[in-house]
């Protein structure tokens, strides 16, 4: 059986690796954006998974039902993170191709 040529294989991860930061920085550059009650509240998040901009309607302010309000806000953060991990996963798919990292999956990246 012929010995793996550990230096291609170095090389490969190498490349991997690079490309890996590569797409940890689009992912931390790209935006996602979000909304609930018919685009009453609108969350625009970072890949990184941080909020950038909350927007709120008029309309969407009942001083007889904050609680709506809140909900609404919550609905839109949480359908904010759930595109980001998305985004996240399928830039992370392209440069593993599907491989299993086991624990090296866990490199800080929203989903992961």
């Amino acid at each position: 059986m012929p010995q793996p040529n550990m230096q291609q294989m170095l090389k490969q991860m190498q490349k991997m690796q690079a490309d890996m930061a590569r797409a940890q920085e689009e992912i931390a550059a790209a935006e996602v954006q979000a909304s609930s009650g018919g685009g009453m509240v609108t969350v625009t998040m970072s890949g990184s998974l941080e909020v950038k901009s909350v927007r709120i309607e008029p309309g969407a302010i009942d001083p007889d039902d904050p609680e709506l309000l809140a909900d609404l806000v919550m609905a839109a953060v949480n359908e904010a993170l759930r595109s980001a991990q998305q985004l996240a996963a399928q830039k992370m798919e392209r440069v593993t191709g599907g491989l299993d990292l086991g624990s090296l999956g866990g490199l800080g990246l929203p989903g992961f």
